[in-house]
Parts: structure tokens; C-alpha cells; sequence
């Protein structure tokens, strides 16, 4: 019997468990063009994030260029958005961000998750705070950047984050006719 899926993504209050770890389905390989417009977009003018010449005198860089630090974590920070973070109502905090390794042009980058707290919001009835580590490895499995953060995520029953698929006017989706 055929099912219909409902537009849905990510996680409620009531499915998140301390202890439960995320392997976040998504890696994302940075090209340098990533990395120039993201530091052009914030005014970053450290040349290390897009000057391939100077970049060869930097003793950290071992040549390349390195990827701007605030792309690296905006990147992590979205890969585990779809286990974390996918129907949170607000962004409640980082703290003890860490920049473990040097990240490169052409590395791919991917992100893992434990969940640490969970609890009901004291102020908000229906939501809850949730509180996760995160930590970004490159693809030899380099730990690059970490966090704790925590969110706002409602529970099921708000109805927040479900039943937004809009009505088709001409009726429900079928099969052709053969």
C-alpha cells in the first residue's frame, strides 16, 4: 500500500535523548571560491583566505590557502543543522568554540553531534531547550572545529514546523492513468 510522507524534517523535543550521537548525513568539500567570497562578504582582508602566494610564507598553511575560520564554523553549524537544530524556534547560545586543526581549500568537511541536555523551557510552555556538542572533521578524520550549543526546539504537540506543505487546489497527488 502506498504511504504518503508529509513534508517534515529534523527533530522534536520529545525525540532527542542525552548520550544519543548524530553522524550528520551531509560532507561538503570547500572550494577556494568559497572561501574568497566568504571572506570578501564579511571584510575579512587576511590575505592567508585567498592570496595563494603569500599563503606559501604562512608556516601554518604548509602553502595553501587556508579557509577562513568563520566559514569553517557556518559550515559545520549547517551540516548538523538537520539533526540539531532543523525545527528550532531560536539559537540560544555557543560556547567554548574551538579551532582544533587548519582547514584548506579542497578539504571536505563533515560534522557529528552528542546530545547533551535536554529539558522543558521554563518560560515557554511547549518548547524545550536542547544542548548538543558538535565537531567538525576533515576527510582524514582530523577534528577541525567544536562547540556546545543550545537551541529552542518545540515539542510535537505545538504544531510548530509541521502541516506548512500548502493544499494542492487541484485535489491530491495520484497516479497517471495507464
Amino acid at each position: 500500500m502506498a504511504v504518503h510522507h508529509k513534508a517534515e524534517l529534523g527533530r522534536f523535543l520529545e525525540d532527542y535523548r542525552i548520550g544519543d550521537t548524530y553522524q550528520h548525513p551531509f560532507g561538503r568539500t570547500i572550494s577556494e571560491a568559497d572561501c574568497t567570497w566568504l571572506s570578501q562578504l564579511t571584510c575579512n582582508t587576511n590575505q592567508n583566505h585567498f592570496n595563494a602566494h603569500l599563503a606559501r610564507s604562512n608556516p601554518i598553511s604548509a602553502g595553501r590557502i587556508i579557509v577562513n575560520s568563520g566559514l569553517t564554523v557556518a559550515l559545520v553549524l549547517g551540516l548538523s543543522v538537520i539533526d540539531t537544530s532543523q525545527n528550532a524556534v531560536a539559537n540560544l547560545g555557543w560556547t567554548d568554540i574551538r579551532l582544533t586543526h587548519p582547514v584548506y581549500v579542497g578539504d571536505t568537511i563533515y560534522a557529528e553531534s552528542i546530545c547533551l541536555d535536554v529539558r522543558p523551557s521554563a518560560s515557554r510552555p511547549g518548547l524545550g531547550i536542547v544542548t548538543v556538542f558538535t565537531r567538525g572533521l576533515n576527510q582524514n578524520g582530523d577534528e577541525v572545529v567544536s562547540w556546545t550549543r543550545s537551541v529552542m526546539v518545540p515539542s510535537r504537540a505545538t504544531g510548530i514546523g509541521q502541516n506548512y506543505f500548502p493544499e494542492a487546489k487541484s485535489g491530491p497527488l495520484t497516479l497517471p492513468a495507464r
